[in-house]
């Protein structure tokens, strides 16, 4: 990480306000529409929304799914989602502080979400948090009645399909550390999970979506 969390938390905090009117790109759009597309809840289940920011995607995740959790380090993009909620009567969303490798949430997800967020970890701590990820308490299943890892893990973010334009990068090289796809895609593999989806928005930004793993009719 390039940047400490307290860094990252400050910096957020100060543009908090016009987050939202300054993230209008076609790609970040198009990154977001298809992390809410492929998140697909049900109304049983529960999302944690990791880096939830202004709270984007789990206001629109809210109509949709039982419940919505959504984590972030900035107190001012907190402030600004719990007010959209309010503002939009939205109620079964919870917003509070939590990051990447320490949610700050014990309950159930049945899906995690993430977007345009975890970029600003180096892939070691990348690794960790996926790890992490899987590890959370998805719920009980129709064949085991113990509690598995998420169903469902959706991560939109600044990734690398090819060698970066140098001249011309998506993202700020000062504080940002993106992955390559292959590297994003080995570490869900190794946390047990499948990815099924790899969403290409543009050269440097990306959905993926993982699913946990199906084995001999078995979920794992």
């Amino acid at each position: 990480m390039k940047k400490t969390i307290a860094d990252h938390a400050a910096r957020f905090s100060e543009i908090a306000a016009e987050y939202d009117t300054e993230q209008n790109s076609e790609e970040y759009e198009a990154c977001a529409a298809l992390v809410i597309r492929r998140a697909a809840p049900h109304r049983t289940d529960t999302v944690l929304d990791l880096g939830t920011g202004t709270g984007a995607i789990a206001l629109a995740l809210a109509a949709d799914a039982g419940r919505v959790v959504g984590r972030d380090v900035s107190e001012g993009m907190l402030e600004q989602a719990e007010r959209k909620a309010a503002d939009a009567g939205v109620e079964n969303v919870e917003f509070g502080y939590g990051e990447f490798r320490a949610p700050e949430y014990d309950g159930e997800a049945q899906i995690v979400t993430s977007n345009f967020a975890l970029h600003h970890l180096a892939d070691d701590e990348k690794r960790e948090a996926i790890e992490t990820w899987a590890a959370l308490d998805g719920g009980t299943t129709p064949n085991r009645s113990d509690s598995v890892g998420p169903r469902r893990i959706v991560l939109g973010d600044v990734m690398f399909f090819e060698e970066p334009d140098p001249s011309d990068p998506f993202y700020s090289p000062e504080v940002d550390d993106p992955a390559t796809v292959g590297s994003l895609v080995e570490m869900f593999t190794s946390a047990g999970y499948a990815v099924t989806n790899v969403d290409r928005v543009h050269d440097q930004v990306g959905v993926i979506t993982a699913e946990r793993v199906v084995a001999a009719g078995r979920e794992t």
